[in-house]
């Protein structure tokens, strides 16, 4: 396993980190454990999750995930871990989180009492990387990276990150710290994936220019990429099979990952794939990895079967002339989801 420095930071993570938020909804915490086992075995030092998951958000399971985690990491040496949580952002925007009476926010009392819960929950004094999972833009970013600052003064948290953040909002913050001399962020947690490279077109180069690395989350655009709903079915358990009866914001997020043209771009990479005698799902992890500004990859899964394919990733480097053809799909059918 490859790794890379987070940002800045003193940290450096292997460049495939596990994600959880299905643990403890879509995965029981046995099929968790065996997931989590896999990855470390392979040189997965990076977990990431969060105060909110599993998802979607419901508050008769919010913060299991954590739970699952902090049990999970008895089984570890404490030192051979990196751990990434959130706080969640504002529940009056675009999604409501089933916390703290659903008045969520990005102020001193939420992250001070976001920060307290997620330690206690997984069993740890401290947090490696903590990040704001999304934006207040109506707030003053500099009352959110003091109140962060003094979490990794008091050794609570090592390092910060940010996640689902716009290019004004991460150079806003950069600021914000510069200026008021406190910790910055050093990764950027957003949705990057062979159907969604909008990442490249301004935040790549804010990365590249202020030291910042992108943890791409959702590199199989939501599972889409693996071909599971080429045929038009929604297999059973599946993140959007989920979200067909879900509220209004699943709903929207299920339209935006799938729809004709992420369906029709899977296809052609798929075909890719096929020819490199290699899983799609492989494939697609391996681009995401192959990026100047990308630290760490995050995958997910909800069964065990599902990692070998992830995992092999870890020893494939695409060659040009792959990377060319994957490069003429994305022009060919630009920005499938919008």
């Amino acid at each position: 396993m490859n790794k890379n420095r987070l940002g800045k930071s003193g940290m450096v993570v292997s460049d495939i980190c596990m994600g959880t938020m299905t643990f403890g909804n879509q995965s029981d915490e046995k099929t968790a454990f065996r997931i989590m086992d896999m990855a470390y075995d392979a040189g997965v030092d990076f977990y990431d999750t969060a105060e909110m998951y599993p998802v979607p958000p419901d508050a008769k399971y919010a913060g299991a995930t954590e739970e699952i985690v902090g049990r999970w990491m008895k089984t570890k040496d404490r030192d051979s871990l990196i751990i990434a949580s959130k706080v969640a952002g504002p529940s009056h925007s675009w999604i409501q989180a089933p916390l703290r009476g659903s008045k969520t926010g990005l102020d001193r009392h939420h992250i001070v009492r976001a920060v307290e819960g997620s330690l206690q929950r997984l069993d740890t004094d401290y947090i490696d990387l903590y990040q704001t999972h999304w934006p207040d833009a109506d707030f003053p970013l500099e009352e959110t990276m003091i109140a962060l600052d003094e979490l990794v003064q008091s050794g609570k948290v090592r390092i910060l990150g940010c996640s689902n953040e716009s290019a004004w909002g991460l150079m806003k913050s950069l600021w914000a710290s510069d200026a008021h001399g406190v910790a910055r962020h050093h990764t950027i947690q957003n949705n990057f994936s062979l159907n969604n490279r909008r990442f490249e077109d301004e935040l790549a180069q804010v990365c590249r220019q202020e030291g910042v690395s992108l943890l791409p989350y959702s590199p199989l655009g939501g599972g889409v990429l693996s071909g599971k709903y080429n045929d038009g079915s929604f297999p059973e358990g599946s993140r959007f099979a989920l979200y067909q009866h879900a509220p209004k914001r699943q709903q929207a997020m299920l339209r935006r990952f799938l729809n004709e043209k992420s369906i029709e771009s899977t296809r052609r990479y798929q075909a890719i794939a096929d020819e490199l005698g290699m899983s799609v799902v492989t494939m697609a992890i391996a681009w995401s990895k192959q990026h100047d500004f990308v630290a760490s990859t995050i995958i997910g899964a909800t069964t065990v079967e599902q990692m070998p394919a992830l995992l092999a990733a870890a020893d494939v480097v695409l060659a040009p002339e792959t990377l060319k053809k994957i490069d003429a799909v994305s022009r060919d059918l630009l920005y499938p989801m919008g």
